[in-house]
């Protein structure tokens, strides 16, 4: 019970009837479509995970930064 390419083609030819050629050639964008976002939304995910996973810059305490009181002049 081997698929043969006569079988095939006779598969091939029914979803062609059933379907039209322009759903399927509809279904192939669509499908296209819904591939692309799919690999947009992971490289957003692994940027934000990059980012997330970034070391936290070291900010400078306020204690070991004196600031000067402002001199008043009259």
């Amino acid at each position: 019970m081997g698929l043969s390419i006569g079988h095939l083609l006779v598969v091939a030819l029914l979803i062609v009837l059933l379907f039209g050629r322009g759903k399927i050639s509809d279904l192939m964008g669509d499908l296209a479509k819904g591939i692309k976002s799919f690999k947009s939304g992971l490289a957003d995910d692994g940027e934000r995970q990059a980012i997330e996973h970034r070391e936290p810059q070291r900010i400078a305490s306020q204690d070991t930064v004196q600031d000067s009181a402002p001199s008043t002049q009259q």
